[in-house]
C-alpha cells in the first residue's frame, strides 16, 4: 500500500511540474499570468513613503498654487535642482524654501545624517496598520533619489545600513508586517534622477544595477507585491522588464504569490504587467475613468496631497476619515483596491493625524468589512454620476453602501427576492417590500444608541442574486 501511495505521489508531482505554466519574456505570454487572488480579495493596503526626503519634508500645497504632482515632498531633490522651463515655477518655490531653511550650499545628500529613524519601531507600525483594517503594506524600498532602505550593494554608501540610521529598515518592517499576518510588498523606482551610470549608459545601468538590485530585494525579503515606478523615460524593452518578469514568474522564490503592477515601461500602464494603477484619480485616467473595469486595479493616494511627509500641509490638505472611507467604498465598488499612503517622519514616527485616520477606518471596517473584503463589483449596478450609493457582491448577497445616510426609501432593481435585509452593525428590523424584481427599502432611524458607525452605512441584502 505504501508503494502505491508513493507511486501516486510521484505521478502527481511529475504532472504538476510538467504542466506548470511557464511565462516567456514577452507581453503576450506574461499578460496571461493572473493577478493572485489574495490581492483582489484584500481591497485595502497601506503605502509608505519614507526616506531621505523625510528630513526636509517640504513641498508647496494647493494654497501656493501648485498642481497635484507638484506637491509631492518626496520629489524634493529633483525640484530643488530642476531648472527646466516646464518646472521653473515649482523649482523656484522649492529653491526659495531650501535656501532660506538650509542655505544654497547645502546638498541633498547632507540630509542623510538627520534621517535617524531613532524612534522607528517596526512592531508598532505593523500594529497601527493592522488596526486600520488594511491587508497589505507597500514600502518604498528605493525612490527616485536612489537611496535604499536595505543594505543594497548596488547602492553602496547610499543606503540605510551604510549611512543615516545604520539599520535594515526594509527587513525590520517586512518581518514585523508578516508577523502581524499581513502581506508585505515593496515599491521600487526603476530610474534614478542623478545616478551617473543611468544618465550615461542605460544598458549598463539596467544590467549592472537595476535588475540585480530588484532580484536582491526579491530573494532577500520574499515580497508579496512589487510595485515599480519611474518607468516613463524608457520603453519596457529598454528596461528589459519582460526578461525580469519572466524570471520573477518562473524562477523567483515568490513566483506563485507575488502581485505586480503595470509600471514597467513608457507604454505599459493600463496595458501590460499585473494590476493596473491610478494615482489621485489621474494616472491611467484615459483608460480607466468612467468605464467598467474588469481587470484588477488599484488606486494609490495619500491621506494628504503628498506621498512623503509634508510639514507644509495643514488640516485643509488632509482628507477626513469620512472622506477616506468614501474613497475606499467607491474604488472597491468598481472592482478596485485602495492603496492609502502614509508619510512617516525622519525619526520614524507615523504622524498622529495619520494614525487617527487609520484607526477610524479600522473601526469602520470592523463593522462593515464583509461588504469590502473578498467582494466584486455588481454588474447590474445603476450608472450614476457622483452617487452616494454604491454596491458590492459576495456570493448571492448584495451590499448597498451609502456614504450619506438615506432620508427616504431606496429602490433597487434587477434583483431576486431577498431572504432578508439588514444594516451591518444595527440590530433593528428593516422594513422592505419586493415586487417585479425590485426591492424598496425603508431606512431605519439611526441614533447614537443603535449604531457604532458615523461615516457610511451598509445594507446587506441576502440571497437576492
Amino acid at each position: 500500500m505504501k508503494r502505491i501511495c508513493a507511486w501516486l505521489l510521484a505521478i502527481f508531482l511529475y504532472m504538476n511540474t510538467s504542466f506548470a505554466q511557464t511565462y516567456a519574456p514577452n507581453w503576450q505570454s506574461l499578460d496571461q499570468r493572473p493577478v493572485p487572488a489574495w490581492f483582489t480579495d484584500a481591497k485595502f493596503g497601506i503605502f509608505i513613503h519614507w526616506g531621505v526626503y523625510s528630513v526636509p519634508s517640504w513641498g508647496p500645497t494647493a494654497k501656493d498654487g501648485a498642481g497635484i504632482y507638484e506637491r509631492y515632498a518626496e520629489w524634493y531633490w529633483y525640484r530643488v535642482t530642476d531648472t527646466s522651463a516646464g518646472g521653473k515655477k515649482v523649482h523656484d518655490m522649492f529653491k526659495k524654501y531650501h535656501d532660506k531653511a538650509y542655505g544654497p550650499q547645502f546638498k541633498y545628500q547632507d540630509f542623510v545624517k538627520d534621517f535617524t529613524c531613532n524612534m522607528f519601531d517596526a512592531d508598532e507600525w505593523a500594529n497601527i496598520i493592522r488596526s486600520s483594517g488594511a491587508k497589505y503594506v507597500v514600502l518604498t524600498s528605493k525612490h527616485h533619489d536612489g537611496f535604499t532602505l536595505w543594505p543594497s550593494k548596488q547602492s553602496w554608501n547610499w543606503n540605510a545600513q551604510d549611512v543615516g540610521p545604520h539599520r535594515d529598515l526594509a527587513g525590520e518592517l517586512s518581518n514585523a508586517v508578516k508577523a502581524a499576518g499581513l502581506h508585505m510588498g515593496f515599491y521600487y523606482s526603476l530610474y534614478e534622477w542623478n545616478n551617473p551610470i543611468y544618465k550615461t549608459d542605460l544598458n549598463a545601468y539596467v544590467d549592472g544595477h537595476m535588475i540585480p538590485q530588484m532580484k536582491d530585494l526579491v530573494t532577500r525579503y520574499h515580497p508579496d507585491i512589487l510595485f515599480t515606478d519611474g518607468e516613463w523615460e524608457h520603453t519596457s524593452a529598454e528596461w528589459k522588464s519582460e526578461q525580469f518578469l519572466s524570471w520573477l514568474y518562473n524562477e523567483s522564490p515568490v513566483k506563485d504569490n507575488v502581485a505586480v503592477n503595470d509600471r514597467w515601461g513608457s507604454e505599459t500602464r493600463s496595458k501590460h504587467g499585473g494590476y493596473f494603477t491610478t494615482e489621485y484619480d489621474l494616472e491611467g485616467d484615459e483608460n480607466l475613468k468612467n468605464k467598467v473595469i474588469t481587470h484588477p486595479w488599484e488606486e494609490c493616494r495619500g491621506i494628504g496631497e503628498s506621498f512623503g511627509y509634508n510639514r507644509n500641509e495643514d488640516l485643509a490638505d488632509y482628507q477626513t476619515s469620512g472622506q477616506l472611507i468614501d474613497v475606499l467604498i467607491e474604488k472597491v465598488s468598481k472592482g478596485g483596491n485602495l492603496l492609502l499612503d502614509i508619510g512617516p517622519t525622519a525619526d520614524g514616527r507615523i504622524p498622529v493625524i495619520m494614525q487617527e485616520r487609520l484607526k477610524d477606518m479600522g473601526d469602520w471596517l470592523k463593522v462593515n468589512g464583509e461588504a469590502i473584503y473578498g467582494t466584486t463589483q455588481w454588474a447590474n449596478a445603476p450608472a450614476k454620476k457622483d452617487s452616494t450609493v454604491f454596491f458590492t457582491v459576495k456570493g448571492k448577497d448584495l451590499y448597498v453602501l451609502c456614504t450619506k445616510y438615506l432620508s427616504s426609501p431606496l429602490t433597487i432593481n434587477n434583483i431576486g427576492k431577498p431572504a432578508s435585509i439588514g444594516v451591518l452593525g444595527i440590530d433593528d428590523k428593516i422594513r422592505y417590500s419586493f415586487k417585479n424584481n425590485s426591492v424598496i427599502i425603508q431606512p431605519p432611524v439611526i441614533n447614537a444608541g443603535n449604531t457604532t458607525c458615523k461615516y457610511a452605512w451598509v445594507f446587506k441584502i441576502e440571497g437576492a442574486l
